[in-house]
């Protein structure tokens, strides 16, 4: 039994192994680096997106404003003038107006919270991206051969006084008995 399991963790390694030399981890690390740029480019653009979003919300919140001062103004000259019924219109309008006002200041709320939020989430997988461009130049820096030395006459020319040099160490050598 103790020989199968060893033959089968055996077998496992070496599938791991081949496994490991299919998938190229250089091309996987590439590919994982080009998905993370494709990701934050994404994240960018949503960005982007909400920011105009935004703004449209503030400007819409601006023109509601502007209406309920209008409002406002007209109701004093309908009760001025004693024109209840038309009064009674220009509440309708503004209870809308009120209600309006108060739907856009929650979704700008709420579009503050998601942008504030995905402007966080931007810097951390900036800051992730930076980090593993920089793990990847290390590693092709690493993974460049080193350049072969330059070998040059001077280093493989023999000099007379090295011959001189061997020539008495071999005499020395064979001299002792």
């Amino acid at each position: 039994m103790a020989l199968i399991n060893r033959m089968a963790r055996l077998f496992r390694a070496d599938m791991h192994a081949v496994l490991d030399r299919i998938e190229e981890p250089e091309a996987l690390f590439r590919q994982a680096l080009r998905d993370m740029e494709e990701e934050l480019a994404g994240d960018e653009q949503r960005c982007k997106l909400l920011a105009q979003e935004h703004g449209q919300l503030a400007a819409r919140q601006d023109e509601v404003s502007q209406a309920l001062r209008d409002i406002d103004g007209e109701l004093d000259l309908c009760f001025a003038s004693a024109k209840e019924d038309l009064a009674r219109t220009l509440v309708k309008r503004q209870l809308e107006a009120q209600r309006h006002a108060k739907l856009l200041a929650r979704k700008r709320a709420s579009l503050d919270e998601s942008l504030a939020a995905l402007k966080t989430r931007l810097e951390q997988n900036r800051a992730r991206l930076d980090a593993m461009r920089q793990k990847s130049e290390l590693l092709a820096a690493e993974a460049e051969p080193a350049a072969e030395p330059c070998w040059t006459a001077a280093d493989w020319a023999v000099r007379d006084e090295d011959v001189e040099v061997a020539l008495l160490r071999e005499k020395q050598k064979r001299s002792r008995p």
